[in-house]
This record gives structure tokens, sequence and C-alpha cells, in this order.
């Protein structure tokens, strides 16, 4: 068992604490966090905590870091838990700038550490299937790619809540919930080569954006459509449209608390299919494949170079919100 150690224990390091309460593959033995408050909850989950990440990497019992802090900090603490020896998990986005990715990813190869991503959209159960049945040919080639993952969750958020930092977090849409769909975009259609992206603030009064919409190019032609917006009732959608025909996933609420999936299926000159798809604790299959594969059993699914990819394309997106043209990954 990979006994780990949370950095971070604020909505998502506790939403992780939790799903990985009956882990037989990690057990969260730390919790780390600098506010007094936010160690309270960590030890309300039964872990033990501490206010700096050293502490993390100065114990002998911790084999991970499972890193839920501000994306400016990733780069140097993956860095840092690489060169101990620790495997990664790290929250999304992965880093800030592609040159930022280039040395962490260099440094858990130089470590031969696992690094992990959370990107648990790929391990729900439609969207695996959806992954296959393209993969089998039955959508033809691909033509386009739809997504949707909007949510109001951060309206009740004090201002100076670095989510909502133009400084901290440009482009909030972003790393709250696009980065997710950038991911599932790549991991469907392939390597990006530009990206279109506009940036409003419409519905609140945050100061990094609410609503988002990106159109990404690839180098197979096939482009992606996809929006964010974090001013809006939660939409959680996905549809890839193919040659042959094309399935959509609608999620019923937040991945956080899933309720199951509404999934159709439409081939040409057959009736559409229908189906629903249970509840299904994607966080922590994800969490559980990186520690599977940190005790050197199956490859972890997402590689290196789609990290380093989303990362390179996350960047040009901001660059586009900033410049209102299209831009290169």
């Amino acid at each position: 068992m990979i006994r780990a150690a949370i950095v971070g224990l604020g909505w998502w390091g506790q939403t992780i604490a939790s799903n990985l309460a009956a882990s037989e593959v990690i057990r969260p033995v730390l919790g780390i966090d600098p506010l007094e408050p936010m160690r309270a909850k960590g030890a309300a989950l039964g872990l033990e905590t501490s206010g700096r990440f050293e502490d993390a990497l100065a114990r002998s019992d911790i084999d991970a870091v499972i890193l839920c802090t501000p994306q400016d900090r990733h780069a140097a603490q993956i860095e840092a838990a690489a060169k101990s020896g620790r495997h990664v998990f790290c929250e999304k986005p992965l880093c800030t700038t592609g040159a930022d990715a280039e040395r962490a990813i260099a440094a858990v190869r130089k470590a031969n550490v696992q690094l992990g991503i959370g990107h648990e959209r790929r391990f729900e159960p439609a969207v695996i299937e959806l992954r296959k049945r393209f993969a089998d040919g039955e959508f033809g080639n691909a033509l386009v790619l739809e997504g949707n993952f909007s949510q109001d969750k951060f309206l009740n958020l004090p201002p100076d809540n670095w989510r909502l930092s133009n400084t901290d977090n440009p482009v909030g849409p972003l790393s709250a919930t696009g980065i997710h769909l950038v991911d599932l975009s790549i991991a469907i259609l392939g390597k990006p080569t530009y990206v279109w992206a506009r940036l409003a603030t419409l519905g609140s009064h945050f100061a990094n954006g609410d609503t988002l919409s990106i159109t990404i190019g690839f180098e197979n032609r096939t482009t992606a459509t996809l929006n964010a917006v974090l001013a809006t009732p939660f939409m959680g959608r996905l549809a890839l449209l193919g040659s042959k025909g094309w399935m959509e996933i609608r999620d019923r609420t937040h991945p956080e608390n899933p309720t199951g999936w509404d999934v159709t299926r439409v081939q040409r000159d057959r009736p559409p299919e229908t189906a629903y798809y249970q509840p299904h604790p994607a966080v922590r299959d994800n969490l559980e494949a990186f520690g599977r594969a940190a005790l050197g059993g199956s490859l972890y699914p997402v590689t290196h170079e789609e990290m380093l990819m989303n990362v390179r394309t996350f960047e040009a997106i901001q660059r586009s919100a900033a410049s209102g043209g299209i831009e290169p990954v």
C-alpha cells in the first residue's frame, strides 16, 4: 500500500481524503496545510497534520504526495518531491507553463518515480466506453468533439480567494473545469496545434472571468469546441461526432458526488440507443491507478507526453484569451 501525504486540505484535498478512506491501494496518513482551520478538517478525517510541505518529505513513512495546492506552486513541489524519492500525484493543471512542466517531468523521470494527474474524467465508465467504441471504429473518422463543464460552486467564495485571482489564476474557468475538457480532447483527438479562446465576466464578480469558450484545432484537422462557465448551475456534457455516428454523455451531477450519466449513441441508418450509467468513483479510480503504477503494477494511463501537451495548450489558451487571436500550441 502507498502511504501518502495530502498537501492542501481545502475543498478538493478533503474530497480526496474522503474518496481514499476505504482504499486498499493508497492510504492518506498526513495532511499538510498552512491554515489551522484546514488542518482541523484534516484531523477530523483521521489524518495527522502539519503546516509545512517540507514535513511530508522529511518523514520516511511517506511514499507519495498528493498535491492539492495552488497551481503556481506545482512545479517546485513536484521537483522537490521527486528529488526526495516520492511519487507525485498532482491536481490539475500540472503546471502553468510548458517550461515548468518540462522541468517537472524531467525530475520525475530522473528520480524514476510515478507521476499522476487529477484528470478523473478519463476514468468515468461512459468516457471509457466512448473511447473504446471510437478506437474500434464504430463512429468512423472523428470530426468534432463538443464539451461543456460548467458549475456555480465558486459564487460563494470570498473575492480574495486565489481561485478568483487574476494574478494567481488568470482565466479562472480554464483551471477550474475547462482543463478537464482539454485533457479529454487530447486523449481522444491527439495533438493540438492551435487554439482560439474568448473570456468574459458576465454573471459574477470574478476578477478572472466566469465564461470561457475555446476552440482547439488538432494535427489531424479535427476540432474541439469547449465551454466552461462558473456562473450557471452545473452542466456536464461530452459528445464525439464521427463520420459514421456519434455518442453523447450527460452528467447528472457534479463529479464530486456523481449520480450517474445519461448516454445516447447514434449510428447512421439506425435508431438512437440510450443508456444510464450508474454512479462510479472516478476520483478514487484515478488515484488508485496512480498507486498501482507506483507499486510497479499496470502502467498509468495518462502519458507524460499528454500531460505536457495539456500544459502547453493551457498556456496557449491563456495567451489567446488575453490577445483575442489564434495562438499556436
